[in-house]
């Protein structure tokens, strides 16, 4: 095979890559395969006999031609300002909820998988307890169960949830925490909670329409569990080995009270008093806000 040919195959590629990469992109990809095209005229030219070359210089020459062409795929993939942006879209920082039981130890096992997940410390969790998966609020207002039958979350549908924010590309590793938390029958490990407010769900932006959705679907399934859509007011899922999935632009997260957040639980030993007081420094930069609800500030 004739050295030009080769190199019209290796130009031909860059061509082909270049079809969608800007003109100036393109000519950075083809300028920075040079150097390995003048390698590969310099093994081609080694040869014995014009067109015939031994063993060595054939395989070394060939070597050349895969490299100069893994290049150029290389180059033009960084180049291509739509590969950046597809990767940065899938940084985008999300909001999202999950619910199985009381919301207290749940928060607690997010906090965990934001350090272990996303390397975060106490000025950067973003967990927080609260409710989601009703059909009615109190003016934009839905409470814990109270004295004064204020904006009760039980009574407009809601179920104790923990939202938080993460990364697009990361949802999937949080829906793996998410129903390892699940015992090994698909049950909450408090049962003894009963009722529509400790149901199993979840809320995503667009629900089931979310394009991380498949990775949620996918862990429901290694832990033999099953998703339904979520209509609004839903009842418990307990002894069903089920999760409500929500859109949650439909039916948003609702932060729960500052005396809910950073809670010890009754299924846990007491998670410390530097874990508790995570919900006043949370209130005071902001990442806690007051509900309008009965509470302690």
């Amino acid at each position: 095979m004739k050295t030009f040919t080769l190199c019209h195959i290796l130009l031909s590629i860059s061509a082909v890559v270049g079809f969608n990469l800007s003109q100036s992109s393109f000519r950075n990809t083809l300028r920075g395969s040079r150097s390995v095209l003048r390698k590969v005229d310099n093994v081609a030219l080694s040869a014995n006999d014009g067109d015939k070359m031994d063993v060595n210089n054939r395989r070394q020459f060939f070597n050349e031609m895969i490299f100069a062409a893994a290049a150029m795929m290389t180059t033009a993939v960084n180049l291509d300002p739509a590969f950046a942006a597809e990767g940065e879209a899938n940084n985008v920082p999300t909001d999202v909820y999950f619910g199985v039981g009381c919301f207290w130890h749940i928060q607690h096992e997010f906090v965990e998988a934001e350090k272990k997940l996303l390397g975060r410390g106490p000025k950067g969790f973003t967990s927080r307890t609260g409710y989601a998966g009703g059909t009615k609020t109190d003016n934009g207002r839905v409470c814990y169960h109270n004295m004064k039958s204020v904006a009760d979350y039980g009574k407009f549908g809601h179920g104790e949830v923990v939202g938080m924010n993460i990364p697009e590309n990361k949802i999937g590793d949080f829906a793996v925490e998410y129903f390892n938390l699940f015992t090994a029958k698909g049950e909450r490990v408090d049962p003894g909670d009963r009722g529509g407010e400790y149901r199993s769900l979840l809320g995503l932006p667009g629900g089931m329409k979310h394009p991380m959705y498949p990775s949620v679907e996918a862990a429901a399934e290694a832990k033999g569990m099953t998703i339904q859509q979520g209509k609004g007011n839903d009842p418990d899922t307990l002894g069903k080995k089920m999760v409500f999935v929500y859109d949650s632009n439909d039916f948003p997260f609702f932060q729960a009270e500052v005396y809910h957040q950073f809670h010890n639980d009754f299924q846990s030993p007491a998670y410390g008093k530097q874990y508790n007081s995570l919900a006043d420094e949370a209130f005071e930069d902001g990442r806690l806000k007051s509900t309008g609800c009965p509470d302690r500030v």
